[in-house]
């Protein structure tokens, strides 16, 4: 069957619609990274509350992704390249709810430190994440300019959240070594460590789906960094 003009401009209107969709859902897991964060430090359980109540959002928007999307492949019968930049905008919203939900995860260990004061390996989770903030945020804008060589940098990026992790990781273990009173709070501070480089290493799946459906060729696989170091969030 003849593709036409017209059917052309539908398809490229569903593009940037599904576009975006994930540039909405990104810009909100963006908001709630930074907004869980600060609540942390500010122990702010109003804000914490708010970041745990508007992950639906982040979820609402999926709902209506996977639905257009359903609907452009019924209606166009997109094939190869506009195939796979169909189903990278289905798979990278997925990712980015799972972000959402990581946000979620670290709003939700506000209150349980509210008392947690003075706990010197603290100061590294800020550090953290930004880094892996920055990595949401330039692995969004290579997603709304398609460009693999930007997403690929993203990807080799996540090293630096790792070691931030890893550097973390070690000084809470001393810490609670050397003050036992604080391994419940210190505990804590692991699991929400843990999610930020969980959001980095999803920033780097990111990558490599843009980098996919740019040039239908697969980055080359990365070295085990902090995952040989848990606890899982």
């Amino acid at each position: 069957m003849a593709t036409t003009g017209h059917t052309i401009k539908a398809f490229d209107e569903d593009l940037a619609e599904l576009r975006a969709l994930v540039a909405e859902m990104g810009g909100y897991a963006e908001a709630a990274i930074d907004g869980a964060i600060q609540a942390l430090l500010r122990r702010d359980l109003e804000a914490a509350a708010r970041i745990v109540d508007e992950d639906r959002r982040i979820d609402a928007l999926e709902i209506e992704l996977e639905r257009r999307v359903q609907r452009t492949i019924a209606l166009r019968a997109p094939l190869a390249d506009d195939l796979r930049e169909v189903l990278a905008a289905l798979k990278i919203a997925g990712v980015i709810e799972r972000i959402g939900d990581y946000a979620k995860n670290i709003a939700k260990r506000v209150p349980l430190l509210q008392d947690a004061y003075g706990i010197e390996p603290l100061a590294i989770l800020p550090a953290m994440a930004t880094a892996a903030g920055s990595m949401v945020k330039d692995v969004l804008d290579a997603y709304g300019a398609r460009d693999a060589a930007a997403a690929k940098l993203v990807s080799e990026s996540d090293r630096t959240v790792d070691d931030l992790y890893n550097s973390l990781f070690r000084a809470l273990l001393t810490y609670m070594m050397e003050n036992p009173g604080t391994i419940a709070a210190s505990t804590h501070l692991l699991f929400i460590a843990k999610n930020i480089e969980r959001i980095g290493d999803h920033a780097t799946n990111i990558a490599e789906m843009i980098y996919f459906a740019a040039t239908g060729e697969q980055l080359a696989e990365r070295a085990r960094g902090a995952d040989a170091l848990a606890p899982t969030a």
